[in-house]
C-alpha cells in the first residue's frame, strides 16, 4: 500500500513546545510593552515592576496598546518567563 502525500506530511510535522511558544509571547509582548514606554518617556523597568507587584494596569501606558497587549498574558506566566530566562544564563 503507497503512503499519500498527505501522510508523509504528517510525519514531518514540527513540534512546538508549549513553553517555547509562551516564552515567544511573552518576549514579543515585553519587547513591544518597553518601546511604547520607553516613546512616552517612561522608566519601562520601573513601571513593569509595579505592573508585576500590584497587578495596576496603570503602571503601563495605553500608548500602541501597550496596555492591552499585557494584560492578555497572566502576570504569573510573565514571571514565570522571565525567571526561566534568567535562570537558564546563570
Amino acid at each position: 500500500m503507497n503512503e499519500s502525500n498527505t501522510d508523509k506530511e504528517i510525519e514531518k510535522t514540527t513540534m512546538y513546545s508549549i513553553d517555547e511558544f509562551e516564552s515567544a509571547l511573552v518576549s514579543s509582548t515585553l519587547k513591544e510593552v518597553c518601546i511604547a514606554l520607553k516613546e512616552k518617556g517612561y522608566n519601562e523597568i520601573n513601571q513593569l515592576i509595579g505592573y508585576l507587584m500590584s497587578g495596576d494596569p496603570g503602571y503601563i501606558s495605553s500608548h500602541n496598546d501597550a496596555r492591552n497587549k499585557i494584560t492578555r498574558i497572566e502576570r504569573s506566566t510573565i514571571i514565570e518567563v522571565l525567571l526561566k530566562n534568567y535562570v537558564s544564563r546563570l
